[in-house]
């Protein structure tokens, strides 16, 4: 059977290849003494809250389980609208907003409105990787600019200027990012827009993990700068729905008919259930919630990152978002003998029953002595996964 070069060209997703080898060996070890710890992945240990799972079944009850317009229940639209102008004092009309199978349908959508083959889309290093996997598939290509601790492991408008090109079709960002846990401060991250467009190029803008951040100074969504920005977000990270497969997408008015068009053929619509049980997350219990989980994935990371350091796993920037850490694994990995994280990451699951994301996924060859922590779960899991590690380092875990 042949195989489309699109298809070829879209790497494995290496995270979850880990996850899966993590899955195997916590079959075995699941009634010892020392079950698998798994801090790879980007999954909140909270669940939808009370009144959203209530919502849901009300809706099944209801029978409101029928296709919705491809853009989404108005009223989710509306709710939406509602909270960008509570939260970040930004007004976002419902008509902008397009509800979507998640944020990776919402990327999905935005690469195959905008981009055409040859395109090339600056992105840094490191990133997501599916974000450069979905410019891959509509047929353009990611172009990884390195970036350093100092520039927060993210873009600058003096980079993204020196990287242009007459291919260049504009930027995706990430801010709060994955793997990083940083974001673009507001007045760079305008420079980087005003230097898109001045280019005619687009700027489009990662921001599920913007309801998690810990620091008023990033904070802020980059819808405030100009319409024109298009944002992608979710209801997976701070609104604790991973697995409901919903998100939304806004855009510039012109661009609504487009998206639906593709929306309607793709995807038909968002899950109705999901959409209806989306509606109570903006209810005032809720959102007491949603930050009081916030507050605990702060208490996360500012205990948990002291901790890495002290063991040598270097964590070159504090994260302001999100809840991971982005560690050197390279002093670690010599006192075990090993080089990179891939080896680390392996060598930590079979000796401490600790699983972590190597960083083989998230840019070029610079990344791989890095390593990603997940502080999504427990503090009592990330308290054994530190003594676990301790152990390892001193030798004492065989």
């Amino acid at each position: 059977m042949r195989i489309s070069t699109r298809a070829q060209r879209i790497e494995p997703f290496y995270v979850m290849e880990v996850a899966k080898a993590a899955g195997v060996l916590a079959r075995e070890v699941a009634h010892t003494d020392r079950p698998m710890i798994f801090l790879n992945i980007g999954e909140p240990d909270f669940t939808a809250p009370p009144l959203v799972q209530e919502a849901a079944a009300r809706a099944v009850r209801a029978r409101a389980t029928q296709y919705t317009q491809a853009t989404g229940l108005d009223h989710l639209r509306e709710r939406i609208s509602a909270w960008y102008r509570q939260r970040f004092n930004v007004d976002v009309p419902a008509r902008r907003i397009v509800v979507t199978a998640g944020a990776s349908a919402a990327l999905q959508l935005a690469c195959l409105a905008l981009i055409e083959s040859g395109d090339e889309i600056l992105m840094p290093d490191p990133s997501y990787p599916c974000n450069r996997h979905f410019v891959s598939a509509a047929e353009g290509k990611a172009v990884l600019i390195p970036t350093t601790a100092e520039e927060r492991f993210q873009l600058t408008a003096a980079k993204v200027e020196a990287a242009w090109t007459d291919k260049t079709r504009g930027v995706l960002l990430a801010s709060p990012s994955n793997p990083t846990g940083t974001s673009i401060a507001p007045d760079e991250l305008r420079r980087i827009h005003e230097a898109v467009s001045k280019r005619g190029g687009i700027t489009l803008i990662d921001e599920i993990y913007l309801g998690l951040s810990y620091d008023d100074a990033f904070g802020q969504t980059a819808l405030a700068i100009d319409e024109n920005v298009i944002s992608i977000n979710s209801f997976s990270k701070y609104f604790n729905m991973t697995g409901w497969r919903l998100g939304w997408l806004v855009v510039p008015e012109a661009l609504v008919p487009v998206v639906e068009r593709l929306a309607q053929n793709l995807f038909i619509c968002a899950s109705t259930v999901s959409q209806y049980a989306a509606l109570a997350c903006f209810e005032d219990e809720s959102i007491a919630e949603y930050e009081r989980r916030r507050a605990e994935f702060k208490a996360r990371r500012d205990w948990f990152i002291p901790q890495l350091n002290a063991l040598g796993l270097n964590v070159p920037v504090v994260p302001d978002g999100a809840f991971y850490a982005w560690a050197d694994c390279t002093a670690f990995a010599e006192k075990l003998g090993i080089s990179g994280s891939w080896d680390f990451a392996f060598e930590t699951m079979k000796r401490a029953h600790v699983a972590v994301t190597p960083g083989r996924d998230f840019g070029t060859a610079e990344t791989a002595k890095f390593v990603r922590f997940s502080t999504a779960s427990s503090m009592a899991h990330l308290r054994e996964s530190i003594e676990r590690l301790r152990a390892m380092a001193e030798n004492k875990d065989r």
